[in-house]
């Protein structure tokens, strides 16, 4: 996996997993200082689940199988060694790890496709929007100079879509007071940030180009994109965290004078 971290961009963020997962164990130490040391055996059991399927990947020439054995033998030896206490300390960070592991290349491709026509549809209205003629026709828009900008599968916004889920999922494990529709509403929100960050690339890519300043236009679209792209989508995702803790607050619990129990209220915004 560290050599596919290394050439592909879109993993690039798996050496901090790990990292991420480490600080998770430590937050939630306090755990470890109750409960039984049950499970042994069921321990045991997972972590022959975790052999088989890495034994299975190797044979089938199956790689995620082969990945995916690595988080389940570390839930197999923490269940073990630990118990099931253990196993609720851990699982988080377990969890977690999955984001360092590929997608499969059958879900990544249909995702892939789905998000170039996403973003080619979504910059040409943009691109109309702002005055400049533009065509889609399948991934590729047509500008009025004779220009064509191909949505290819390496600018379908995938690999952002993926670390910005993986960071959204960071966000949202260590928001611990936060309720758990608040946690899902940051992970959800990664779906928007992701697309529309492509989106503004590709329409700016676009509009450099309809202006015939085509290498402005591969400067943004190649270099500039690699590095800017990223602080913008997290500048909105904390934005668009920062909007809903304003206008959805949490519901307040009193207890009525009357003693007949307690009255939930719910508000909208800040006052």
């Amino acid at each position: 996996m560290a050599s596919r971290w290394r050439t592909d961009p879109q993993y690039s963020h798996g050496f901090i997993v790990p990292l991420f997962s480490g600080y998770l164990l430590w937050s939630r130490r306090s755990l470890l200082a109750a409960g039984s040391n049950n499970g042994r055996w069921y321990g045991v059991a997972i972590l022959a689940l975790g052999l088989v399927l890495r034994t299975a990947g190797v044979l089938f020439f199956v790689n995620w199988f082969e990945a995916i054995a690595l988080p389940v033998c570390l839930a197999g030896v923490t269940v073990a060694v630990a118990g099931w206490t253990g196993l609720r300390w851990a699982y988080p960070a377990i969890l977690f790890l999955g984001f360092m592991i590929p997608l499969p290349f059958a879900i990544q491709t249909a995702m892939s496709a789905g998000l170039q026509r996403i973003a080619t549809q979504a910059s040409t209205y943009l691109l109309v929007t702002a005055g400049v003629p533009a065509v889609a026709e399948g991934n590729v828009i047509l500008l009025s100079n004779d220009v064509r900008i191909g949505v290819v599968e390496a600018c379908s916004g995938l690999g952002m879509l993926v670390t910005f889920f993986a960071l959204s999922t960071g966000v949202a494990l260590v928001l611990h007071r936060e309720p758990v529709w608040g946690r899902v509403l940051v992970v959800l929100s990664t779906i928007p940030v992701a697309i529309a960050v492509n989106v503004v690339r590709i329409t700016a890519t676009g509009f450099l180009y309809s202006r015939s300043q085509d290498e402005w236009a591969r400067w943004v679209f190649h270099d500039v994109a690699g590095w800017l792209m990223m602080p913008v989508g997290v500048a909105m995702f904390f934005a668009l965290l920062w909007a809903t803790h304003r206008i959805i607050v949490p519901t307040e619990t009193h207890r009525s004078t009357g003693g007949r129990g307690a009255l939930g209220i719910s508000t909208f915004g800040r006052y």
